[in-house]
């Protein structure tokens, strides 16, 4: 709970806190560091898997909260280099933690509970409550298998399918994780409760989180909550709120890094929509990754390990890239490249979701 609390709030402050040291001797970028984050995080994901049955999870999971520690601890020495090696270290430490989750879930449901597991989970996970407690157990054997199983599943169709779903799962991520908080602080019309603000963005994207999650943990109590309902859901609410961050936040938010934003927006920014938004983005990613978390667990009951290292893999790249380019991008493009691949995603994930049915109901003859 600490742990991943502390790394949150890190990442939601990073750009705005580093752009306002004023230390010549620090040239950091809180994007950069975010960016190697997960463009580690990604090919780590490809590799944890025999890590951990290698010398096994406990001390996995030890080492992993170590290098979390060191990121945190970071920010206490302003050196850029320290800055992104411990960036480097934390993409390694966190596809450690992230492998276990999906086998650990998957082995504690069934076909008639994966829709409300995966909802409690998620939203159990916003509260960083049991993170610490999901692990799993390989032997030595298993090791090549593993990694054999990966490459195997990154050619079936449905993984491919899933692969705009889940890239766009990574573009959110780095938008609700780093950037729309740096947004915030960064628009002049807020004045002086801009930096402040943030933080309450960052709570509220929280509630989003556990709100969606619970609500899908409690109500889907079977699968006859039909997946594709969510994730219309899902990418309804995010178009919602992409569309109020266009006329409410000015264009040049991501991009300003000694002054405050020069350009003005449609509307007068308004704090309520402003939290309004936080709220839906947070919701919205619930929608997105308690669904393809259980459309997974469903498909790969067996191979669920290497299963979610893929989904983790897809997404972290793409996360990483979208951090990457959003201190050079203006808010108009990231928020329409979003909505591409967005719409694109939820196509691709209906098609998957349809040929499940079709054999679900084939094997049923």
């Amino acid at each position: 709970m600490f742990l991943f609390t502390a790394f949150t709030t890190c990442g939601n402050v990073e750009q705005t806190v580093v752009k306002s040291l004023g230390n010549e001797t620090f040239s950091g970028s809180g994007y950069y560091s975010l960016g190697i984050i997960y463009g580690i995080f990604s090919f780590s994901n490809l590799l944890a898997p025999t890590v951990v049955a290698v010398i096994g999870p406990k001390l996995s999971m030890f080492a992993s909260g170590l290098l979390y520690s060191g990121y945190i601890a970071a920010f206490i020495l302003p050196f850029t280099w320290s800055f992104y090696l411990t960036s480097v270290l934390i993409g390694i430490g966190a596809a450690m933690l992230w492998t276990a989750q999906g086998q650990f879930l998957v082995e504690n449901s069934e076909a008639s509970t994966i829709n409300k597991n995966t909802g409690m989970f998620w939203a159990l996970l916003q509260c960083s409550m049991i993170f610490g407690n999901l692990y799993i157990y390989f032997e030595w054997s298993g090791a090549t298998d593993i990694t054999e199983t990966i490459l195997q599943l990154l050619k079936t169709k449905t993984v491919v399918l899933l692969s705009p779903c889940m890239a766009y799962s990574g573009l959110e991520l780095s938008f609700y994780s780093g950037v729309y908080g740096t947004c915030i602080g960064a628009t002049t019309h807020f004045g002086g409760a801009a930096k402040g603000l943030i933080g309450i963005s960052g709570i509220v994207i929280g509630v989003g989180e556990i709100v969606g999650g619970g609500f899908f943990g409690l109500l889907c109590k079977n699968n006859r909550f039909r997946r594709t309902s969510v994730v219309f859901l899902g990418m309804v609410v995010h178009f919602v709120a992409f569309y109020l961050i266009f006329l409410n936040i000015p264009a040049d938010a991501p991009v300003v890094f000694k002054t405050t934003t020069q350009m003005s927006p449609y509307l007068s920014p308004s704090v309520s929509i402003a939290l309004l938004c936080s709220f839906l983005l947070g919701l919205g990613d619930s929608c997105f990754n308690t669904q393809l978390y259980s459309i997974l667990g469903c498909v790969y009951a067996e191979q669920s390990t290497p299963a979610f290292a893929i989904f983790k893999f897809i997404q972290s790249v793409f996360a990483a890239l979208a951090f990457f380019y959003s201190g050079h991008l203006l808010l108009t493009w990231q928020l329409l490249i979003m909505v591409a691949l967005g719409f694109s995603g939820t196509l691709c994930f209906f098609v998957v979701e349809r040929m499940q049915n079709f054999t679900a109901d084939l094997q049923e003859y």
